[in-house]
């Protein structure tokens, strides 16, 4: 058994694309035109990181109920947690492609560690080795 996605609800899916595959460096797994249950046109959009099992489909955003928690899916605590191997080169290259980190990189018992928001505004933490 394994987790194999997590919804990540977006604004635009273009938008989301480029922050995670630019930004962050990951894959574009899949963008595929798809139908919502109703018959409207959507997409399927999975990214990865290199090597990871887990992906995370983004979800544009249907309807207003939607819409209202785009950024904010966990209440403003970290959602997400992204595990590098090498910490320092991994937050400078995103430092570099204007990625936002609303905390100092710090190091705790489990590792170093650094808040940052995606392209919404959800926290994420970047996690590596002590």
């Amino acid at each position: 058994m394994r987790l194999h996605l997590a919804a990540l609800v977006v604004a635009d899916y273009d938008l989301a694309i480029r922050f995670f595959v630019d930004a962050l460096g990951f894959d574009l797994v899949e963008d595929t035109p798809s139908l919502t249950n109703d018959g409207r046109p959507k997409r399927w959009v999975v990214v990865r990181p290199p090597g990871g099992e887990t992906g995370i489909l983004l979800a544009q955003a249907d309807g207003e109920h939607q819409r209202a928690v785009v950024g904010d899916q966990c209440a403003g605590r970290v959602a997400f947690f992204l595990q590098v191997d090498d910490f320092d080169s991994a937050y400078d290259r995103m430092v570099a492609k204007g990625v936002e980190f609303v905390t100092a990189p710090r190091t705790e018992s489990y590792g170093r560690v650094a808040v940052f928001l995606d392209v919404e505004g959800n926290k994420w933490d970047l996690l590596g080795p002590a």
